[in-house]
């Protein structure tokens, strides 16, 4: 462990950049005696020798490779000049194209950025997503803008990034983020499309995260919560990981705060609530929301969507205490970094956290938590189902067609006709007495997947249900009990330890 790293897991407040490098710091001493075994293919190497590549490879996973700061003047309508600030960094090359967010907020910095940029690499190596990690931003307050000026701010980062040739379909893809949507990620295809890629059959992959008429993909807006879902979902019915919690398999009865309400939070909870937890408790910025006999998500959803906030929503008893420290059997932090830290960490009553948000468990606090016995699900791989969709987005680009278009309607269509051709058979054979049979649940399921967000779910799925085998599985080995972030590293590091060392990176 770095020196200046050693002190994060006291630090109350840390860096986020900080908060990240430690944690992979701390899964790369607990792996550091297996991948030295994986040196042993090299047998004309001196000890020392596979310990310095070993050690060079971890430190290159441990670095930024690129990270720019752009600056550039905008006329704003009330005819006063502005010189705004934007960044873009790439961590590792180990997969291309890269792939991470834009946002727009005034805490956007270089050290931000770069530790976005490193989360997304491991996070895309968790979930087997074939990218590197990538992250970028403008320091504005996009309230104080207009729409226009928005998009011209928009279009001259877009072309910054250009021409330094930060940004492609085969560079680095970005994506929404914080107070960026589909809207601005129209504005950079339009941009690419007129400028640098006017001859680039494969422009629209330029960015992910667009609307669905200029080549987005229907799924993507509820992706990252369907994920969280789905990631506590995976622990929630496996019954060894439920004894350590001494609790039954499902979601029945079991009681959920979420802490964050817009797009990930509200989604999540829309899922549990389906999946048959009680939705107890909804934490915002300065007041929440509760009622222990459940929270109906779908009409807060109707009452938000009409009031633009959840504030005065009358089934529901406001209140400014901090629901994190609340009662409950399950926490889903979705809003920002560092809500739960030391001095909160011992409060809180959830035996489960699924952390939808980037970063919100300080080491300190996580820390506390797992001496508690606590499991939580981490960042890295519970609200990975965001970027798995915009890779399926980014597919959908450079294979120029929807999901389902050539195969929904054979697959549908197949299972339909092997139930009515066994069913004509038994009418056939004498004296059969078998009534007719009908699709189960699973059957019509697969039957009835025929439209691109259909597909998209089921894919996304898959795509969480495999990578989880690899993180408990890790687990085990490693024997790490219910420390599931050092084995969504160790997980996610493996991967592209081999990919760097396989290509010689190292080499001199």
């Amino acid at each position: 462990m770095p020196e200046h790293l050693k002190k994060i897991e006291t630090d109350k407040d840390p860096e986020f950049s900080a908060m990240v490098l430690y944690y992979y710091h701390k899964a790369a001493q607990v792996m550091e005696k297996e991948l030295l075994k994986e040196m042993d293919q090299y047998s004309h190497f001196k000890p020392e020798e596979k310990q310095a590549r070993v050690s060079a490879i971890l430190n290159l996973i441990g670095s930024t490779c690129t990270s720019l700061e752009v600056s550039f003047p905008v006329i704003k309508s009330d005819g006063t000049y502005e010189i705004i600030t934007g960044y873009r960094a790439h961590h590792i090359r180990n997969r291309l194209p890269l792939k991470g967010g834009i946002r727009y907020a005034m805490d956007v910095d270089a050290s931000e950025v770069k530790a976005l940029a490193s989360i997304m690499t491991f996070k895309c190596a968790c979930v087997n997503l074939p990218y590197g990690g990538s992250k970028g931003g403008v320091r504005i307050d996009p309230t104080k803008y207009t729409v226009k000026e928005l998009q011209t701010i928009t279009r001259r980062y877009t072309m910054e990034l250009l021409k330094k040739n930060m940004i492609g379909p085969a560079i680095d893809v970005p994506a929404p983020d914080v107070n960026t949507g589909p809207r601005e990620m129209s504005w950079i295809v339009d941009q690419y499309t007129k400028t640098f890629g006017h001859k680039d059959i494969n422009a629209a992959a330029i960015v992910t995260g667009k609307p669905v008429h200029v080549g987005g993909i229907n799924g993507r807006h509820s992706a990252t919560g369907r994920g969280v879902w789905k990631a506590g979902d995976l622990f929630l019915q496996d019954k060894e990981w439920m004894d350590l919690l001494g609790w039954k398999v499902g979601w029945k009865d079991k009681t959920v705060i979420v802490q964050g309400f817009g797009n990930v939070g509200s989604f999540a909870a829309q899922f549990v609530q389906e999946a048959g937890a009680k939705i107890i408790g909804i934490q915002e910025a300065g007041f929440a929301l509760t009622n222990n006999d459940g929270i109906d998500i779908d009409d807060l959803i109707k009452f938000k969507n009409e009031k633009k906030t959840i504030k005065g929503y009358s089934k529901a008893k406001e209140t400014t205490e901090n629901l994190l420290t609340a009662q409950c059997d399950i926490l889903m932090p979705c809003a920002t970094q560092k809500v739960i830290t030391n001095e909160n960490a011992k409060d809180i009553k959830a035996k489960l956290i699924l952390e939808g948000a980037n970063g919100p468990t300080t080491p300190a606090g996580e820390k506390i938590l797992l001496d508690k016995g606590v499991l939580i699900v981490p960042d890295l791989y519970c609200n990975a189902g965001g970027v798995t969709v915009s890779y399926f987005e980014y597919l959908k680009n450079i294979n120029h067609v929807a999901y389902g278009k050539m195969t929904a309607k054979t697959t549908s269509q197949l299972v339909f006709e092997v139930i009515n051709s066994i069913n004509e058979s038994l009418k056939q054979t004498e004296g059969c007495t078998i009534p007719e049979i009908v699709p189960n649940m699973g059957l019509r399921r697969i039957r009835d997947c025929t439209t691109e967000a259909e597909i998209v779910d089921s894919a996304l799925q898959t795509v969480m249900e495999s990578s989880v085998i690899g993180i408990k599985a890790i687990a085990h080995q490693f024997q790490l009990c219910n420390d599931l972030r050092t084995a969504a590293y160790i997980w996610a590091i493996f991967k592209i330890f081999r990919t760097l060392e396989s290509s010689g990176i190292s080499q001199q």
